[in-house]
């Protein structure tokens, strides 16, 4: 498998799959297509992240700051546990494809 290996447009909307998982580490490739999280909903996850933007574009809001994180390809952020975050925009014109890592 190659991390730029198309995925099918007829699955649509945003698609995560899993690369590679054992005890205490997830790593998933994410591919987004001008998703963006719905009105007041925020990521509060148990686990740590480490997520890269690899191709596209995207923009991350976190609850503890005022305006939202512009990533582009190569920008990567480490996201503690329980650090409320959400998805303002993805690229519609083209997919964005992110590289997550999750661990405790």
């Amino acid at each position: 498998m190659n991390l730029f290996d198309p995925i099918s447009e007829a699955r649509g909307g945003e698609v995560e799959e899993t690369l590679f998982e054992r005890p205490g580490l997830r790593i998933l490739r994410i591919v987004s297509r001008g998703e963006k999280s719905p009105p007041g909903f925020w990521y509060d996850a148990a686990e740590g992240e480490w997520v890269v933007v690899l191709k596209g574009a995207a923009r991350l809001l976190f609850e503890d700051e005022r305006e939202p994180r512009t990533l582009l390809p190569g920008d990567f952020v480490a996201i503690a546990p329980h650090r409320r975050h959400r998805v303002e925009w993805t690229d519609p014109d083209e997919p964005t494809i992110w590289l997550a890592v999750y661990y405790p």
